[in-house]
């Protein structure tokens, strides 16, 4: 069943983060719907506008409908991850789409508004639910760059400010997180204070935290392990994701970390057998590596068991 953003996060808000995993093939599709399943939680698809041009929006859509049909029981928002204006409008219009983001947090704080907007009443029209940004994330994601001295923490006053202006449904903050595997130096964690500042100012109102993988060091030993070089990569502590959400995270967004788990079977598994060709046997094995995955993110997020309660608030 496809819901809203906004249904998902009216029932989880102060209780759980929803974990919204990107996804570019029906792999991934397959092993996301299955650990969620499995963890008896609701989750979001992000679509990123990579993944939309990686074959073509149609088939990614196709597949998604089609896994729809597989898992009957899922519970599910289909989200646009960092849109510009124009893709906000094209996947408002598709009738696909339950969510859309609209980020010109590059952009000075009055373009950001007035752009956000516009979003907003067009996605609005049609019951479509808009995530907005402000601050920037440092690290890099598909076509996001942003340098380590240009990242900026969300300013607790401002969004207050933009939320009251643009009518979004829900924010993402800049709250120390990063895009990409490399995102801390040495130990370091959320911005807690931060987050508090805007939930004081912003009681009950839907958080977003991006850049959000563990990347967690056994995957990318095993990765370095089988002729990887990924060094230095660090990510948050998926034990922070909880104490986020009771301070109302409400989404919480992983990408990075599956692009490690795929890597890591692929790799080990064409290293152990370097005669086979065939890629459908590696690709079963990700699907069940990545719906373990999924289902020990979802424990920590807490939505975990939370679906069939789910379920009975949407027939309320």
């Amino acid at each position: 069943m496809i819901v809203t953003t906004a249904q998902l996060f009216k029932h989880a808000y102060g209780k759980y983060a929803v974990g919204a995993y990107n996804i570019n093939n029906a792999e991934q599709a397959m092993g996301l719907f299955k650990g969620c399943i499995q963890s008896k939680a609701p989750f979001i698809i992000q679509i990123s506008k990579g993944a939309r041009k990686y074959t073509d929006k149609r088939m990614l859509e196709a597949i998604i409908r089609a896994a729809g049909v597989i898992f009957p029981e899922a519970i599910y928002a289909v989200h646009l991850d960092h849109g510009d204006e124009e893709t906000c409008y094209e996947c408002i219009d598709s009738g696909f789409f339950s969510s859309v983001m609209i980020d010109a947090s590059h952009d000075p704080f009055d373009q950001n508004v007035a752009i956000t907007k516009r979003v907003v009443a067009k996605a609005h029209a049609k019951g479509i639910s808009v995530e907005a940004e402000l601050g920037m994330l440092g690290g890099v994601e598909e076509d996001i760059k942003v340098e380590d001295g240009n990242a900026c923490l969300t300013d607790p006053d401002e969004a207050k400010t933009f939320v009251e202006q643009t009518g979004c449904d829900c924010l993402a903050a800049a709250i120390g997180t990063s895009h990409g595997a490399f995102k801390f130096k040495g130990k370091q964690s959320l911005h807690f204070d931060v987050l508090q500042k805007i939930k004081d100012r912003l009681p009950h109102f839907p958080l977003v935290m991006h850049g959000s993988s563990s990347v967690p060091k056994d995957e990318v030993d095993r990765i370095n392990s089988a002729g990887g070089t990924i060094k230095d990569s660090m990510g948050v502590d998926p034990n922070e994701y909880l104490p986020a959400a009771k301070l109302g995270v409400t989404k919480v967004n992983i990408d990075t970390d599956g692009r490690l788990v795929w890597t890591r079977v692929h790799r080990e598994y064409f290293r152990d057998k370097p005669g086979d060709f065939d890629f459908r046997p590696p690709g079963k094995i990700f699907i069940e590596e990545y719906a373990k995955f999924i289902a020990s993110r979802n424990q920590f997020l807490g939505s975990a068991g939370q679906l069939d309660d789910l379920r009975t608030s949407l027939t309320k």
